[in-house]
């Protein structure tokens, strides 16, 4: 996983606010290849061995509701390029145009077995091949729709100068984002203009102290997340942001 040349990125991620990260990035030429390297290995050992999963799960999903059984949306990864991520169906057939993008919670819209799955995150194992295809890696900036991205301030295009990612310190943080949402009256203005940018707050951090075993560090800490483990701290100091930064805007 190499870096491009400053002069070769996109225009949009050209700017003051962005250099400073490319900086910090382009001193970490050993840990961006042994992230690759790391990425490769490990997406097609657990392929491998959950094999059997992805085939129940798909069974699963097929006699509930039928095909497909694979969610792909067209997402934004380094450089801003498009790909389509490959997710487990949890929601019913053309969930997206039956209402928003953002997901709260008790979203009539997941399916029975869809709830289960996404509780234990098990929707994402299929994003094993985006990370296989170099689209995605298994830490870094969630993956975002296209019109969520053409809403980014300046220094937020900054995530961009690697690829999305299954995993990071913000989905830990935020792994509760759909109850968060659940009573705003417009869960995605609230998203774009709230919760987005606190979730950027722990991106860019993450830019800034980024390190091959950091990242090790933050899938383990995923992996106890998804057990149950409740990281209360980050979240409460978080989550009244949030309450700040709303009451603010009223």
């Amino acid at each position: 996983m190499m870096l491009k040349k400053w002069d070769e990125l996109p225009n949009n991620l050209q700017t003051d606010c962005v250099r400073k990260y490319y900086e910090i990035l382009k001193k970490k030429k050993a840990s961006l290849l042994l992230k690759r390297v790391f990425d490769l290995f490990a997406a097609f050992t657990l392929l491998l061995l959950l094999s059997p999963t992805i085939i129940i799960l798909s069974l699963i999903i097929l006699i509930e509701d039928g095909r497909p059984v694979f969610y792909r949306q067209t997402r934004i990864t380094q450089y801003g390029e498009k790909f389509r991520i490959f997710k487990f169906r949890t929601m019913v057939k053309n969930a997206d145009k039956l209402g928003s993008e953002v997901t709260v919670d008790h979203d009539p819209r997941i399916t029975k077995i869809g709830g289960f799955i996404r509780k234990l995150r098990l929707d994402e194992i299929p994003q094993l091949f985006n990370v296989l295809a170099g689209s995605m890696t298994f830490v870094g900036t969630r993956p975002e729709a296209e019109k969520y991205v053409e809403r980014y301030a300046d220094y937020m295009m900054a995530t961009l100068l690697l690829p999305a990612g299954i995993t990071s310190e913000a989905s830990i943080y935020f792994k509760d984002e759909a109850e968060l949402l659940s009573s705003a009256e417009n869960a995605e203005e609230v998203y774009v203009n709230t919760v987005l940018p606190e979730k950027m707050y722990y991106n860019l951090k993450s830019i800034e102290k980024f390190g091959f075993w950091r990242e090790i560090g933050v899938m383990i800490k995923t992996v106890f997340a998804v057990l149950g483990k409740d990281y209360k701290g980050d979240y409460e100091r978080t989550t009244e942001r949030l309450s700040d930064r709303e009451n603010n805007r009223k």
